[in-house]
């Protein structure tokens, strides 16, 4: 699934409501998450619900993982990390997040905390790309 997948789907869905089940089920779609990996280290700062991502560098792309202990919150993550996935570090740090989560309504429906997590992700990811530049 790549993110014009999940704004379509956004698309067809009337209510915010249908939209906040349609993430809690994206969020079921990330792969298993290592307890091992869940350390202080991968943390994400920021997020109010325990996030985690790792990452690793793939030939010239970035692939990253991420988990949190909230159901919504995960479904955020796979979000995220369809964004960024598969790109390029340069890639990572041309992508304008906030475009993206603009167009997918998010920042105008989550509450200031949770859209404040989603942003600490997002800057997470992007000292990541600048880390291989």
């Amino acid at each position: 699934m790549n993110i014009n997948e999940i704004k379509e789907t956004f698309e067809l869905m009337d209510e915010w409501e249908d939209r906040y089940r349609y993430i809690i089920d994206l969020g079921r779609n990330l792969p298993d998450f290592d307890e091992k990996d869940q350390t202080e280290a991968n943390r994400v700062h920021g997020c109010t619900s325990q996030v985690w991502l790792i990452y690793e560098k793939n030939g010239e792309t970035v692939l990253f993982k991420g988990n949190s202990d909230a159901h919504i919150v995960r479904g955020l993550v796979y979000i995220i990390i369809t964004i960024f996935s598969r790109q390029t570090p340069q890639q990572i740090l041309d992508t304008d997040a906030a475009v993206i989560l603009t167009e997918l309504g998010l920042s105008q429906h989550l509450s200031p905390m949770r859209t404040n997590g989603l942003f600490s992700m997002v800057e997470r990811i992007k000292e990541i790309g600048r880390s291989f530049c």
